[in-house]
Parts: structure tokens; sequence; C-alpha cells
């Protein structure tokens, strides 16, 4: 299967665009392709090895990577997915225990972060504390930064979806992180309004407007145009339901919240839900988007549709209407030999949703 070249998907992704734009769609009635851990680079191979040896399958869900943030949407990409560490003080995870693996290795050790990002205070952005800690920006405010320049030089570009891990899980071996208190999960909304800016956002205020609360709103059809939120951002916080009770604690019904959230359909809070398993929950998604909620799902995980070419995931995502599709495969993998890219048939990342618009 042969690549199509990077400039002819940047001009087929205008051209998609221009179709939204002339159907006056609303934002729940698109469908956009993104990825997953989006900030995420190469990994050491010394460390891939190391891990083979220790967990062969951890290992292996591993071997991916992302071009940067600014290139994905370069690309047509209009979700993204940034995993943040709770890191007040600074310095928490400065130093990776990683880097003695790749010494003892051999290997030539990574310019993972040569102006001392770590050292500073504020939330961090990587996957996994001490082994998997390459990324495109370990600031959370430097890849707001990046996104905010990016936006304000393609002023007209169609709203980007933007899920948001709060990451303070454990790993055996690794140094402990810090929980995300709802004091911690709010920091998240200060970075957001101050690197990136309230100008840039769709907020839940927005949506709920005249409405009693942001289900009713949605329910409602409430959503935007699409043509209204050019040049803007919709941040989602996916995390468990202990988690999200944390943030609306601090945020009760999402007033002057930056994140919607992922709550389940019947809460007032709910909008925009998280459901990964497409093979499983098709019908249950296709009948929550016809309802109005907005829905994430994904294409592949742990590298196992790309290693087997199997698109079969892709395409129940694609009929299911979830307005929102992750991959870590808009691009061809460069670890092992497969042909598994995930785009649209138009040869895009972004389209009219095939259960909401009727061609």
């Amino acid at each position: 299967m042969k690549s199509t070249p990077s400039f002819i998907i940047t001009l087929l992704s205008l051209l998609f665009s221009l179709q939204l734009s002339a159907q006056n769609l609303k934002l729940n009635q698109i469908q956009v392709i993104g990825s997953h851990n989006s900030y995420k680079s190469q990994m050491a191979p010394e460390l891939l090895t190391y891990l083979a040896k220790v967990n062969p399958s951890a290992s292996q869900s591993l071997e991916y990577a992302h071009i940067p943030l600014e290139s994905q949407l370069d690309l047509g990409l209009r979700n993204l997915e940034l995993d943040v560490y709770h890191d007040p003080e600074g310095g928490k995870f400065s130093n990776p225990k990683g880097l003695e693996i790749i010494k003892a290795s051999g290997g030539t050790l990574p310019e993972y972060d040569p102006n001392d990002a770590l050292s500073k205070p504020g939330l961090k952005m990587f996957h996994v504390q001490d082994l998997d800690f390459q990324s495109h920006y370990l600031l959370f405010a430097d890849a707001l930064q990046a996104l905010k320049k990016w936006s304000e030089s393609n002023p007209d570009h169609y709203p980007i979806f933007i899920l948001i891990n709060a990451k303070d899980g454990n790993i055996p071996g690794t140094r402990p992180t810090l929980p995300f208190t709802a004091a911690a999960l709010d920091s998240i909304d200060l970075e957001i309004r101050t690197h990136l800016g309230m100008d840039h956002l769709i907020t839940p205020d927005m949506v709920k407007g005249k409405y009693a609360n942001l289900e009713t709103a949605v329910l409602a059809g409430n959503w935007p145009n699409v043509d209204n939120v050019r040049g803007k951002f919709l941040f989602v916080l996916d995390e468990n339901e202990e988690k999200t009770d944390r943030y609306l604690s601090a945020k009760p019904e999402l007033k002057d919240a930056v994140l919607f959230v992922n709550k389940k359909e019947g809460n007032s809070t709910a909008g925009f839900r998280i459901i990964n398993n497409a093979v499983k929950d098709e019908a249950y998604i296709r009948e929550l988007v016809k309802k109005g909620y907005m829905i994430r799902t994904r294409a592949d995980s742990d590298t196992k549709e790309a290693r087997a070419n199997d698109f079969s995931t892709f395409e129940k995502a694609k009929a299911s209407g979830a307005q929102v599709i992750s991959t870590d495969y808009y691009q061809p993998s460069t670890f092992f030999k497969s042909d598994y890219k995930v785009i649209f048939e138009e040869q895009g990342y972004e389209r009219p949703n095939p259960v909401l618009v009727k061609n």
C-alpha cells in the first residue's frame, strides 16, 4: 500500500474543512481522527530491550512514537491526548532511572531534557515515569504555548479536541507519583487558562448556555456550530469516576470549568463520553451519538491492530458515529513492517459524521 504524500493530505484536509463549513454543521456532527499519547517520542532501544526481558507484552505495546504536536495538526489531525503529572515544586521526575539502564547497556544517553525543564515547577508531560520518559514537550505549559502559537498561525483551523489524563499511578520499581487532589486537578485548568488562554477554549459553560445544566443542553442539541468555534480547543478530563468527582468538587456543575468530564449519561455534567471499545460498544456509542452526546473511541491499542493489519476496530469506530477516533497510526509504523494506517476513505482526518449527517 502506497502512502499518500503529506502535502496532498494537507490539501484534502482543507477541502474537507470547506465541506464541513458549507454544510453548517454543529460540533457534534463531525467525525475526526487524532492521536493517542500524542506527545510521545521514541523510547531508547535499550529500554525496550530491557522491558522485553521483564515484561514482553508491555515492551511490545510501547513500540510506537509520534511526530511533534504541531506536525500532527499540520497533517490535519484534530484530536490530541496529553498525560500530565503533578509536580508543583519541580524536580520530582528529574534524572529518570531509565538512564541507568541505557548506560549499563552501553547505549547513548538521549538528550531528553536539554533545557532542564523537569526541574521547573508545574505539570509534566510524559508517558511512564522513569521508563517511557521521552516527550516532545516535558512541560505541559510548553506544549500549551506551542499549541497557542500554532493556532494563532492558523486562525481558521477547525476545533481541536484534547483529552487529558491526570496520571498518578505507581509502578513497581519507579519513583512514586504525587496524587491528583482536587486542587491539583484544578491546576490543570489554571495552566490551560494561563498558557493557552480563554479566547482559545470551548468550555462547558459555552455549551450549557441558557439551559439548567450541561446534559440538558447537550440533549437539546446546543453544541456550537463548527464555524463559530474555529481557532478553539475543547479539553476533556479522561479519568475514572473518583478522580472526576474530585475535579467536580473544585468545579461544581462545571461552572467556570475548562475541562469537560467523562460522566455517564444521566448525570447533569454529562456531555462528552470516553468509550474506548468500539467493537463491543458500537451500538451503545451510536445510541448516545444520536441523543446528542459526543464520544471518543479508539481505532487501535497496544500496537495489536497495526501488527495484524486489522482494520476491524477502526471500521466499527467509524460506523458508531463516535465524533473522535484516536490512533497510534495516522502514519504507518516505523518499528515493524505493517501497512496499517488510520485515515478516512476520503484520505483526510475530518469529515461529516456518518450517523448524524446524510449524504
